[in-house]
């Protein structure tokens, strides 16, 4: 019996050292041998080169099939072989890989996180890409020199970049905005829309109380949200914040909840609930249920990128709902609303698996150039658009190929760039016929989010350190805060119990925490 054992336990081990070496050789697969690489124009090498790429797949065609990879690869001879988890798997799976040390020459989109640029940058399975960036990479320095805070935003605190944005510095949303239901503004003869939350109250109020929908049931829902993280940071401009946490203000850092400000916030917002001007289903409903309520006509302020999102009305008619007007309060002289940085961050990094990375970083160059934007954008001419006159430089957007599918479906079988970010700079695309409803957007964005917008806190880093501690306390003060603005807001919990409530705060660490993001600011503005 013994010797048996012995012999199971030697083949076993056998195995597994077997198993071990595989292993080994697997995770070295992408780790050739080094190949000469043009440092100017194409192809980027001579010989076709193979290299490795992780990204998230989100359903529409598998990344070897579409049409910009295969453009890339004509024009470079680099040839990428996928490793692609859904979207909804991918941050599980890209851990997994980090952990297990299974990972890619390249990780393209899906967002890598500042704590794991940092982290896994000091670690040394992120390279720095700086040196790279000024040999290989003449787009990617021109933005940098037009926009240096692009530069300063993804410049970790040990002064190297790790990981490369999506850049667009058109952006403004920094979220869906608040709509309001145009026909009830109509049925109720109102032409203006209110400034103030005085106004904004008795307009809700008339939506409650004069059957704007004309059923003739008392089923409106003056103010909807989900648990207001889709309305809340729209909301707390009227009392002069841009965020539900770390904001700077005039070159000093606030944590929003406890401040003055909030409680004013908290203030108005139990008064919307305790009068049924805001959804009583607020911190319950899902999503699918809040657009129910808009397909019924039962809304009358709600969230969404567009309202017919919600409404389920034709685009045409969705111009006749105007954008939320921002409004202030008495303790503000005007109100300030999110603004977008248009700098997405951690969405093209080479590990330390790469053989090439001067390869690497020249394939993505061309992303950053106008001809690279249109490539993973649009594609080219003949597939998702075409030349109406060359020489005049007019486009037309193409019918769908395929039967059931939108345009826009379409284009998601063709680049990643579809419901993920991708790396690049984001300009428009000139020739299309701009249309009637990106009109309507443009003006309202431009009046109604643009005179008030600013950035609520730029991009930093945390050393290692600071991350740790600003990970400890977030995991117990962000649930107690969420907790909190609900029971203020439905009543359970008296706002006379304010005072408790900031103690409490300052024993979890808020106070700390605005020491590190101040901190922080103060490095990243030097």
């Amino acid at each position: 019996m013994r010797k048996s054992l012995s012999v199971i336990m030697s083949v076993l081990l056998i195995i597994s050292m077997l198993a071990a070496c595989s292993s080994k050789s697997n995770s070295n697969e992408g780790a050739k041998e080094k190949v000469n690489i043009n440092k100017e124009g194409y192809p980027i090498v001579d010989q076709k080169l193979t290299m490795s790429m992780m990204g998230p797949d989100v359903g529409q065609a598998k990344w070897e099939d579409m049409a910009f990879f295969k453009e890339m690869e004509k024009m470079t001879n680099v040839h990428y072989k996928f490793t692609t988890p859904p979207l909804s798997d991918f941050p599980t799976k890209l851990n997994l890989a980090f952990a297990s040390d299974e990972i890619p020459d390249v990780l393209f989109g899906g967002s890598l996180t500042a704590d794991q640029e940092v982290k896994y940058g000091k670690q040394g399975t992120l390279i720095p890409l700086e040196d790279l960036i000024e040999k290989y990479a003449p787009n990617i320095q021109k933005v940098f020199e037009e926009y240096p805070d692009v530069k300063k935003s993804i410049t970790t605190v040990d002064g190297h970049i790790y990981a490369l944005p999506m850049i667009d510095k058109n952006a403004v949303w920094y979220m869906g905005p608040l709509w309001v239901n145009g026909k009830w503004l109509e049925a109720l003869n109102v032409t203006e829309l209110p400034k103030t939350t005085d106004e904004l109250y008795t307009l809700l109020k008339r939506f409650k109380t004069e059957d704007p929908n004309g059923n003739g049931k008392a089923d409106e829902i003056p103010f909807t949200s989900i648990k207001l993280d889709d309305s809340r940071q729209w909301l707390l401009g009227a009392f002069g914040f841009t965020n539900w946490g770390i904001e700077e203000i005039k070159g000093n850092v606030v944590f929003t909840p406890q401040e003055k400000g909030y409680l004013e916030y908290l203030k108005f917002m139990n008064k919307l609930y305790s009068e049924k001007l805001m959804d009583p289903e607020t911190f319950s409903q899902s999503n699918e249920q809040k657009k129910a309520k808009g397909q019924a006509n039962q809304l009358g302020l709600f969230q969404d990128w567009f309202s017919y999102f919600t409404t389920g009305d034709k685009e045409e008619d969705a111009m006749d709902d105007p954008m939320y007007q921002p409004v202030k309060s008495d303790i503000v002289d005007q109100p300030v609303m999110p603004l977008s940085p248009g700098i997405y961050r951690g969405q093209f990094a080479i590990t330390n698996k790469a053989a090439n990375p001067a390869a690497a970083i020249r394939w993505v160059d061309y992303l950053y150039s106008k001809e690279g934007n249109e490539l993973i954008k649009i594609g080219k001419d003949g597939d998702v658009w075409s030349w109406v006159d060359k020489s005049a430089g007019t486009r037309k957007m193409n019918e769908s190929p395929i039967a059931g599918k939108t345009i826009e479906d379409y284009r998601g079988t063709t680049t990643p760039d579809f419901g993920i970010n991708v790396p690049g700079y984001r300009e428009k695309i000139e020739g299309f016929p701009v249309p009637e409803f990106q009109n309507f957007l443009d003006k309202e964005t431009d009046n109604k989010i643009k005179p008030y917008a600013k950035i609520p806190y730029p991009l930093v880093y945390l050393t290692s350190e600071e991350q740790d501690e600003v990970s400890r306390i977030k995991s117990d003060l962000e649930t107690y805060v969420q907790q909190m603005e609900a029971k203020f807001i439905t009543g359970t919990e008296p706002l006379s119990n304010w005072d408790k409530y900031v103690k409490t705060m300052n024993d979890m660490g808020s106070d700390k925490l605005v020491k590190i993001y101040q901190k922080a600011y103060d490095r990243w503005n030097k």
